[in-house]
């Protein structure tokens, strides 16, 4: 009996419509059980990220392999390039378009303009909405760019990056000094001196080139990035754009800078100084990092011995907070399923989130009675940390590879509270957002003007901010130049932009 065309066609709609609904649900097949073992060919990622490559790389991606090939059939090629290196090379390969599938983006915003990752609003409705609903929705509101769209996972970590002021446990009990009593950079003086005279084998107070905001102590959060130094105090609502170095505030920051330099509290070579992880067993007292709840134990594992801590700036979510920790996938990426799979297992599984961070158990680290990580750390013949040398012949660099909330807490010498995660939970529960979180300034028509703003600001601001040159002489030269560079253009546009943000938003 022969078919109606009328029928036939029915029929050729009705199968049309199903392969459209299956192409929107991100696959043809249903999603298995994850118990069940995958058994189908496997695809390999690759995947950048930031940090010295360890000894035992290969090992711990093996390992990694192994556990996820089964569970999600994918594999993974583990590449870490150095702190100094990864931004250029990161920048590099988005320019060449080499092959590569996931990295993580310090510059999120500049580079997600650029066209250069995959848009995610479907797939976090979708195959990657378990990992969509384990991260705090507050990073997804400061993640989104200006087009309404989301190009990155965000690290499900502390809201707020406060920064904090670390000492070494021995010296604060040795003179019994109450840190919390030091909340200013020129509150500090008395300290350093005391320890340039009591205690020489100690930095008073170590710098880099890259340096700190010392800027935030003043309410103040960058628009873009610190080589763009425009600047807006986070809480005031209606509160203009400014370049930062033609404030009062940058005046005393950089003066008191310069006379700590000129007494010898600063390390010499702070102007050249690469920034990047605490020097294991280096003997500083006073450094400033940013962290969110007990960064103590991170730190003091990084050291080499205990670290006490004092948080000296608000608890405000900034864009920069949120966006510190980007994991993204390349928008030529052959395989968006799969990165997809990878990302949403590594915020969603303990077993590969801990893999990650801490490497294999038994090979870099121990559980202790109560389930703690124990690091397994080269030492010497007296059990004392080995000066500049990595903390284990493997770590993670945990702000950068997903959700902190399912990995284990830190045992052995200065161990973390058991309940490190509840109050990591609380203390976001209480942050108070910034007025301009997610706003991001679309200024690729001023972008001969940024990368002019960023030449000047590589040839000032290491020595400035370090307090290695003369205030008086160079600051006006810095701001002279900005300008010839268009900083005031760039000023106007943003500010612009971020008026009609602001209306957008009333």
């Amino acid at each position: 009996m022969v078919k109606h065309p009328r029928n036939r066609r029915i029929l050729m709609a009705i199968s049309l419509i199903l392969l459209l609904t299956s192409y929107t649900t991100g696959c043809f097949t249903q999603p298995r059980d994850n118990d069940d073992p995958f058994d189908g060919e496997t695809v390999n990622l690759i995947y950048y990220t930031i940090g010295e490559p360890d000894k035992d790389l290969k090992l711990v991606n093996d390992k990694i392999n192994e556990i996820i090939a089964p569970k999600i059939g994918v594999t993974i090629t583990y590449i870490k390039v150095g702190w100094q290196e990864y931004e250029d090379r990161l920048n590099t390969l988005i320019s060449a378009e080499s092959p590569f599938d996931i990295a993580y983006a310090p510059d999120y915003a500049a580079t997600a303009m650029r066209g250069a990752w995959l848009r995610l609003d479907d797939y976090l409705t979708g195959m990657g909405k378990e990992m969509y609903d384990t991260i705090d929705p507050t990073f997804w509101q400061g993640v989104r760019m200006n087009d309404g769209s989301i190009y990155g996972v965000p690290t499900n970590k502390e809201l707020a990056v406060r920064d904090h002021w670390m000492y070494p446990a021995s010296i604060v009990e040795k003179y019994q000094i109450d840190i919390t009593k030091y909340n200013t950079l020129e509150s500090l003086e008395p300290l350093l001196q005391m320890i340039k005279q009591e205690e020489p084998a100690y930095t008073p107070m170590e710098l880099d080139r890259d340096s700190h905001n010392f800027f935030a102590l003043y309410g103040y959060e960058y628009i873009m990035n610190h080589k763009v130094p425009l600047m807006i105090k986070s809480l005031d609502t209606g509160a203009q754009v400014i370049n930062i170095f033609e404030t009062k505030e940058a005046g005393q920051v950089l003066n008191t800078l310069r006379r700590y330099y000129i007494a010898g509290f600063i390390n010499k070579d702070a102007a050249l100084r690469e920034p990047g992880g605490l020097r294991r067993g280096a003997k500083v007292f006073w450094k400033s990092s940013g962290g969110g709840p007990l960064p103590e134990t991170s730190w003091s594992k990084d050291r080499g011995y205990k670290i006490v801590a004092n948080p000296v700036t608000p608890t405000t979510v900034t864009t920069e907070s949120v966006r510190g920790g980007m994991m993204t996938i390349n928008a030529n990426t052959k395989h968006p399923i799969e990165c997809i799979k990878f990302l949403n297992l590594l915020n969603t599984d303990p077993e590969i989130r801990n893999l990650f961070n801490y490497g294999i158990e038994g090979v870099h680290y121990t559980l202790d009675e109560q389930g703690q990580v124990d690091l397994i750390t080269d030492k010497d013949k007296d059990g004392q940390p080995i000066p500049d040398t990595p903390a284990s012949s493997y770590s993670g660099v945990q702000y950068t590879q997903g959700n902190w909330f399912i990995l284990k807490t830190m045992g052995g010498d200065n161990p973390d509270p058991l309940d490190k995660w509840d109050q990591f939970r609380n203390y976001n529960a209480g942050v108070i957002k910034s007025t301009i979180l997610g706003f991001t300034p679309d200024l690729t028509n001023l972008s001969t003007q940024i990368d002019k703003i960023e030449m000047i600001w590589k040839k000032y601001y290491p020595s400035l901010m370090t307090g290695s040159v003369d205030v008086d002489s160079i600051l006006p030269k810095f701001n002279k130049e900005l300008k010839q560079a268009g900083i005031d253009d760039v000023r106007r546009e943003v500010q612009k932009q971020l008026d009609a943000w602001r209306t957008k938003g009333e």
